[in-house]
């Protein structure tokens, strides 16, 4: 790692998220133009996701790697839509097509869970719960063992599970992808817990400035997503 080409912001975060802490990741000025708080999926708790809701703001969700999505069974929700049957043809209309997003070909978006222990799934304990064992999950079937998805979440649930693209930075470099190669330049399990960053006084996303102060002001790590895909690129290459 140390003959990586890795800027001084990034070398912080990857740090960070080795010991669980919390990190900033802007995407980029002519993408969505937002700023997402990340952090490991194994070290969530009912604290930090109290912690999501009211400093952050935005949809709490889970970025897996695609290899994990497959192994656990795990489509875009686009794709389901686009494969129902004939008594519900109708949803395939409202599924995104090219052009609806300005600002990307389509979204990440895969299913949404409750783990089976949660009641409502929507308190912080129920949340907390479901994003660890989405981690677990996530870890199990990449260390080669079998996990059934399907007896141990139900969905419709809380929890709004990301599915990285197939090429990762190559293919798309949204959020969920950003979050997921910084998981892999820290050497930890590819799957990060990501919320959109809002301004409490607009309702807008937060501004890169006021996010930027933000990180300062508690000593987290502010890293633009050119930076982590100038990273991953270098990582790669070698």
């Amino acid at each position: 790692m140390n003959s990586v080409n890795i800027p001084e912001l990034v070398k912080k975060g990857i740090e960070d998220v080795k010991k669980g802490k919390l990190v900033l990741i802007y995407d980029a000025e002519d993408r969505e133009g937002e700023t997402d708080i990340v952090m490991p999926a194994s070290f969530m708790t009912p604290r930090k996701v109290a912690y999501f809701r009211k400093e952050a703001g935005g949809l709490i969700c889970v970025a897996i790697h695609p290899v994990a999505a497959e192994k656990l069974g795990l489509p875009f929700i686009s794709e389901i839509l686009r494969n129902v049957n004939s008594n519900f043809s109708s949803l395939r209309k409202i599924v995104e097509e090219k052009g609806d997003l300005s600002y990307d070909k389509r979204s990440s978006f895969s299913l949404w869970v409750n783990h089976r222990d949660t009641f409502t799934g929507i308190t912080d304990r129920d949340r907390a719960l479901t994003i660890k064992k989405i981690g677990e999950a996530v870890e199990k079937v990449l260390n080669g063992n079998s996990y059934d998805f399907y007896t141990e979440f139900r969905t419709p649930g809380h929890v709004s599970i990301l599915r990285a693209a197939d090429g990762l930075l190559e293919d798309r470099r949204g959020q969920t992808e950003l979050s997921v190669a910084l998981a892999l330049l820290a050497g930890i399990s590819p799957v990060m817990v990501i919320c959109e960053m809002l301004d409490r006084e607009s309702g807008d996303a937060l501004s890169k400035a006021n996010a930027i102060a933000f990180a300062s002001e508690r000593d987290m790590a502010f890293m633009e997503g050119k930076e982590i895909i100038e990273a991953y690129q270098s990582h790669c290459s070698l």
